[in-house]
């Protein structure tokens, strides 16, 4: 066996009801309780936040967090934080809660400079006692030690060490139950892209990995279209956020490439949710990678379509992006950049930007260049 390492992410605590139990997994001391309004007027909040005040803590709610959180609101965050002097952070929502805590909770713990920890392995403090919930099955964030945040010019940045993992995550479905089918579909696929590029990632992956993509892919494919047409079908919802929470354990350690790397722009330009934009590119980076990552997407399409066990490699990696992309088309997201509103003139500048993801990009099974990009637009619109 070759050598490797795997890092294993949060403590988890899964089952219904569990976000009520927070104060069983905090210090005692003020809570800075990270989400946002859209959650606050839905009620989401209400049960976690009454048993903590119930436990005697002080919640401090910051509820300003927005899709593609800005550096701003970041560092409102942590000035919130900073006047209450508390002694831990909580991040319930999706993707963009969960990282706007995971980096306040570093920041405030380490007292460290934001310009400072951009990148792989630099941030190196100490941060503040964190438990992430998830209100969504996709982004996997509370599984990882990464934070994405966009910052001038919409391009984002990210920090991405072992620091910035939770203590714990928490998976309540009930919480996914209210989900419209437009956020169950672009979250799911977003957690589908996660299994396939941890498991074709040209740079660290290992066995570990492998098996938590492979198991997340089953588990979200399986259960993508009942959560879109039976939302309140709990054990799909139930098998979504697990599907996703393993995503995020496989990704944070083989990380995402190039799928990533061009749905970003997409995200940071135009402000698309950020499982549609990894939906329209999935497909065409997929085909981009087919010769390099033929063996591995391969051994995944029997997972997806199960018939397709026999075969050559080269059909069944075929079949796998078309089973992808199906997937995609069924759950209900449209598929073409021209649905967005994006010109076919803007694929030259989508493409500078998205070389700017070299964090992502170096993880592709194969090169990714500007005119390649281009030209994978081009194919999107």
């Amino acid at each position: 066996m070759r050598s490797f390492s795997f890092h294993p992410g949060p403590r988890l605590l899964a089952g219904d009801g569990q976000s009520e139990t927070l104060a069983d997994l905090l210090p005692p001391g003020p809570v800075l309780f990270v989400t946002d309004e859209q959650l606050v007027g839905l009620g989401l909040i209400d049960k976690a936040r009454e048993a903590l005040i119930e436990s005697g803590r002080e919640v401090v709610l910051f509820d300003e967090v927005e899709a593609d959180p800005s550096r701003q609101t970041v560092e409102t965050a942590v000035d919130t934080g900073r006047s209450a002097q508390v002694a831990s952070v909580v991040g319930f929502g999706g993707g963009s809660p969960m990282d706007v805590a995971k980096l306040a909770a570093y920041l405030l713990g380490s007292g460290d400079n934001l310009d400072e920890v951009w990148g792989v392995d630099v941030a190196k403090g100490q941060r503040l006692p964190l438990v992430l919930v998830p209100t969504t099955a996709g982004t996997g964030s509370e599984a990882t030690p990464i934070s994405v945040i966009t910052c001038e010019g919409g391009v984002k940045l990210a920090v991405n060490a072992r620091p910035l993992t939770a203590d714990w995550a928490v998976l309540d479905a009930q919480l996914t139950v209210g989900l419209p089918r437009s956020v169950t579909a672009a979250t799911g696929i977003d957690a589908i892209v996660h299994a396939v590029e941890a498991y074709t990632s040209a740079r660290l992956k290992n066995p570990i990995s492998d098996a938590l993509a492979r198991e997340a892919l089953r588990l979200l494919s399986e259960n993508l279209l009942t959560a879109c047409t039976e939302p309140a079908n709990i054990a799909a919802r139930e098998a979504m956020l697990l599907g996703a929470h393993l995503a995020g354990a496989a990704f944070s350690n083989a990380p995402v490439a190039g799928v990533h790397a061009l749905a970003y722009p997409l995200g940071g330009l135009h402000h698309l949710p950020h499982g549609v934009s990894n939906a329209l590119m999935l497909r065409h980076v997929l085909q981009h990678n087919a010769e390099a990552a033929r063996d591995h997407y391969a051994e995944l399409a029997p997972i997806v379509v199960p018939q397709c066990e026999s075969g050559g490699s080269q059909a069944r990696a075929a079949l796998l992006i078309n089973r992808l992309d199906q997937l995609v088309a069924e759950s209900g997201i449209a598929t073409r950049l021209r649905d967005y509103g994006i010109d076919i003139a803007e694929a030259p500048l989508l493409a500078r930007e998205a070389m700017k993801q070299k964090r992502l990009l170096v993880n592709n099974p194969c090169e990714i260049t500007e005119y390649d990009a281009q030209r994978l637009y081009e194919a999107a619109w």
